[in-house]
């Protein structure tokens, strides 16, 4: 989950990686370093901690050791070994004339590290990537070209890999391969940039080349070539970059996150602009390939996801289920790619993957297409790998997401699985006038959401009075269950506040053992079947002296007599409250870790797009 990029061309390399390294601190932010080609070596930067610590590093260095036109960089999220300097990237061979910058996990590295020893070579890091950098250096050795010794190098390793390689006797040029991790090559005017995200060269060029698994890419400031995995030339196309800029600026807001947050209004209208126009024409989903005849063959739908991609699977699961009837199962992407795939040419897959490129996902949708089954993404990113292996897609359309807690991107996840799901009901011809209220809800939303936002002083108000409690319940039942389980995750990912999420009714199973006036207890309370049922688990909960927190779409006098606060949103019908609900439990979780003075964008421990297993 770690972040590259590289630079060959015209101008300073080093400001251009550190702005590049700057916008992939969501793939991790334990150490940064570069790498810069000089006239005749290459000169190696390295700081432990985040990105600032190795800009302050390179300052104090003199100008004239920091000029270069050729260089690489790297921002860690720590997988082997410590989060230390020596663990840092880039990393580089015994003689110091080759050096390395790698994302992924190298799964057989302790067996070539010990060959490797066995023939005397020593060894400096805890880290599988140094394992590359030694082995890339011995076949270089043999056949003095940078291709080809990394060619022999990936052919041997097991895992998942994006790797950008330098050696000081082949001049302004990089040497770039991937395997299961992201890689694309920035294509420029005299120059061009390596990198594993967008965001890191949208500045510098709109033009990418997305290199396939297992190519090989040599990269200099005039030319681009690339080599499939036999070694044949191949013709990847130029694509063009959907983002701006302007989308990696605050804009004014304290953190990306809550700029994210306040964003959602017009991210739903974004996702509803071409595909829902009123509540009495069929939603047009263009890139969903499954007409009637097709949709009527599928007889079982199976979600899987990671993380808030999956909560918004499980409220997937409600909506699919309640319109089509078809059974819908919901299973992290860690879990299911280690058993028995139970999937066929009857199967619907949906994965659901903010970056398109989570790991675990990657794998269970490769193994499901062996299946034959027909596979749905849900992302963010539609050229991600998980997009080009779909056979429909929906793109959510969210924009660039910077903060590494996901909000709107959770938002527009639920949006698209709500359309789709309409989609299915209406190319099915099953229940039209649920579908109608559906998507009346839908089209009020935006409206919706600028009423929850405008209600953020008093939710600051509350966080500042919950902010010290050590721990927190959040309680709902049916289809908001999911959105008790996001907002504790939100507010245990930029807190650090032990925060768990339950059905209400299972409190009396177990939970309810820890209740006292030192725990707060938020319940999700909407109109409809479950309501009474919730509020009786409330009346448990107060029994035993917690504190209670109500969200809620309608005043009730039985809120004043349980609820030592509560927090009122736009009436809405329950099948779509999930949508709203969620905003609340966002903006409190935002707002106890600032008011705590957490690091909001970048919490320890994570990363924003897990791409190793």
């Amino acid at each position: 989950m770690c972040g590259i990029v590289g630079y060959t061309g015209i101008n300073n390399a080093v400001d251009i990686l550190l702005d590049g390294l700057s916008h992939l601190e969501y793939r991790g932010y334990d150490s940064s370093g570069v790498a810069l080609m000089a006239e005749d070596k290459i000169n190696i930067y390295k700081a432990p901690g985040k990105l600032s610590n190795l800009i302050d590093k390179l300052k104090e260095q003199d100008k004239k050791n920091i000029t270069s036109k050729t260089g690489i960089g790297h921002i860690r999220w720590a997988t082997h070994g410590l989060p230390t300097l020596v663990n840092a990237h880039p990393h580089s061979c015994t003689c110091g004339g080759l050096t390395l910058v790698h994302n992924g996990i190298i799964e057989n590295y302790k067996e070539i590290k010990d060959e490797l020893e066995s023939k005397g070579v020593k060894f400096d890091s805890q880290t599988d990537t140094e394992v590359a950098a030694k082995l890339i250096a011995q076949n270089y050795a043999m056949t003095k070209d940078l291709v080809s010794a990394v060619s022999q190098t990936t052919k041997k390793l097991k895992g998942a890999w994006a790797f950008c390689v330098m050696h000081k006797n082949e001049k302004e040029t990089i040497v770039a391969t991937r395997k299961n991790a992201p890689l694309l090559i920035g294509v420029g005017d005299k120059e061009n940039f390596l990198a594993s995200d967008i965001p890191a060269i949208i500045k510098y060029t709109k033009k990418a080349i997305y290199l396939n698994d297992n190519q090989i890419a040599r990269v200099k400031p005039n030319s681009i070539e690339i080599l499939n995995e036999d070694g044949t030339l191949a013709q990847n196309k130029i694509e063009y970059l959907p983002f701006e800029p302007m989308a990696l600026s605050k804009m004014g807001y304290k953190h990306f996150m809550l700029k994210e947050i306040f964003e959602q209004p017009d991210v739903v209208r974004n996702i509803l602009q071409d595909k829902l126009h009123d509540e009495f024409n069929k939603i047009s989903l263009d890139d969903v390939k499954l007409d009637k005849n097709r949709l009527k063959e599928i007889n079982r739908i199976q979600i899987i996801a990671c993380g808030t991609s999956l909560h918004a699977g499980f409220v997937g699961k409600y909506i699919i289920e309640d319109l089509t009837g078809i059974p819908t199962d919901v299973e992290p992407s860690s879990e299911y790619i280690y058993r028995n795939t139970i999937a066929d040419e009857n199967t619907l897959v949906i994965g659901i993957s903010q970056s398109g490129e989570t790991a675990d996902t990657i794998t269970a949708i490769k193994q499901v297409k062996q299946k034959g089954a027909h596979v749905l993404i849900v992302t963010n990113r539609k050229e991600s790998l998980l997009a080009r292996l779909s056979d429909s897609l929906f793109h959510v359309n969210a924009g660039i997401e910077v903060s590494v807690a996901a909000t709107k991107s959770y938002l527009a996840q639920l949006m698209s699985i709500y359309l789709f799901a309409i989609y299915m009901a209406e190319t099915l011809d099953i229940n039209p006038k649920k579908v109608q209220e559906i998507k009346h809800e839908l089209l009020t939303l935006p409206a919706k959401l600028e009423i929850v936002l405008s209600n953020a002083p008093k939710i600051r108000e509350l966080a500042k009075k919950y902010s010290g409690y050590k721990n927190f319940i959040f309680i709902a039942r049916g289809i908001n269950y999911p959105t008790a389980l996001e907002g504790a995750l939100k507010l245990k990912e930029i807190s650090y506040i032990n925060a768990t999420g339950y059905p209400a009714g299972e409190l009396k199973h177990g939970p309810i053992a820890m209740l006292d006036d030192t725990m707060p207890v938020l319940a999700i309370l909407n109109e409809g079947m479950v309501y009474d049922k919730v509020m009786s688990n409330c009346e448990e909960a107060y029994a035993r002296q917690a504190k209670l927190i109500g969200v809620a779409n309608f005043i009730d006098d039985k809120h004043k007599n349980i609820f030592e606060d509560y927090i009122l949103i736009p009436q809405i019908k329950d099948m779509v409250s999930p949508a709203l609900n969620i905003v609340v439990l966002q903006l409190l979780a935002y707002n106890i870790a600032e008011y705590l003075g957490k690091d909001v964008d970048q919490p320890r421990n994570l990363a924003k797009s897990v791409t190793v297993e």
